[in-house]
């Protein structure tokens, strides 16, 4: 008798979790002799013959930890709205090396390279697959939090011909439909041109002592330290993008820290999909203060 109540139990359960496993596939989109990526792709239920927008996500992580799934609920919660959405993997360079003060320069901008070059390449698959998964390729966007936020801005104004890693990238001449970055920052804000631009949603805790919000080194290093690099956050990029005359939106986090780099990813995915759905044509430049700590 306990084992059946325990085999029915399981049989409750079983359906359940195999529809849960079962709504996204993970694809190889990248290999050669010395390197395996992969992403989790989730396409809407209700799929239409129509081509839609493209959401890929960069996890976070310091570029030593962190992996895909943690961008599983934000892919879900845009596919609910008729996106095709993605979490990839990426080169975890800085693994077993210091990403600090005390790191090395060099590391440091590789270990962005790599994360940048892992999205080209998925951008790149998606182009060539863009029929098999009804992908409108004028509108792909790319998010990330914190060190995937990193990437997505290198990834939009790095210049493909000298930051390619590997050969047959994404084509130089392809330009992003827009960026969701939560608390990141860009190493020079001269890539971002008049010619490059892109509409951008950021959002940034203002009290950030990793990745700063306006414009200081990574890790707000003494300027003798190894693994100074000065990074220019979303405050400076939304300042900056402005001037440029281009859509720009920011959440001023108020007095938090880089502890928040998930907040609107987490809390607030209708206003980011409305930044999605917004037609280009319709320039937007709003900059918020909000306390998080207030709100429900």
């Amino acid at each position: 008798m306990r084992f059946k109540i325990m085999f029915f139990t399981l049989c409750l359960f079983l359906p359940v979790y195999i529809s849960f496993s079962q709504d996204y596939k993970t694809i190889t989109f990248f290999n050669n002799d010395t390197l395996e990526l992969k992403l989790d792709v989730f396409i809407p239920e209700n799929e239409k013959p129509e081509s839609v927008s493209l959401l890929i996500f960069v996890h976070g992580g310091g570029f030593k930890n962190g992996n895909r799934n943690s961008g599983h609920k934000f892919c879900r919660e845009m596919t609910s709205r008729g996106l095709v959405s993605a979490s990839i993997s990426y080169t975890l360079y800085m693994k077993d090396k210091n990403f600090g003060c005390d790191g090395i320069l060099s590391e440091k901008i590789k270990a962005i390279q790599h994360g940048t070059n892992a999205l080209w390449l998925a951008t790149d698959y998606f182009i060539k697959h863009a029929d098999e998964y009804h992908i409108d390729t004028n509108r792909i966007f790319i998010a990330g939090n914190s060190a995937g936020a990193e990437v997505a801005l290198h990834s939009a104004y790095w210049d493909r011909k000298i930051m390619s890693i590997y050969p047959n990238q994404l084509s130089v001449d392809f330009k992003f439909a827009g960026i969701i970055s939560g608390s990141g920052a860009i190493m020079d804000l001269n890539l971002i041109t008049k010619n490059n631009v892109v509409p951008t949603f950021l959002f940034h805790g203002d009290g950030d002592k990793l990745v700063p919000y306006a414009t200081a080194p990574h890790h707000f290093c003494k300027t003798n330290a190894p693994g100074w690099l000065m990074l220019f956050g979303s405050k400076s990029i939304y300042d900056h993008l402005v001037l440029l005359d281009c859509s720009a939106t920011l959440y001023t986090l108020s007095g938090s820290g880089h502890e928040i780099h998930s907040w609107y990813f987490e809390n607030k995915p209708d206003e980011i999909y409305n930044f999605i759905n917004n037609d280009k044509k319709n320039r937007v430049q709003n900059h918020t203060q909000i306390n998080v700590n207030k709100r429900d």
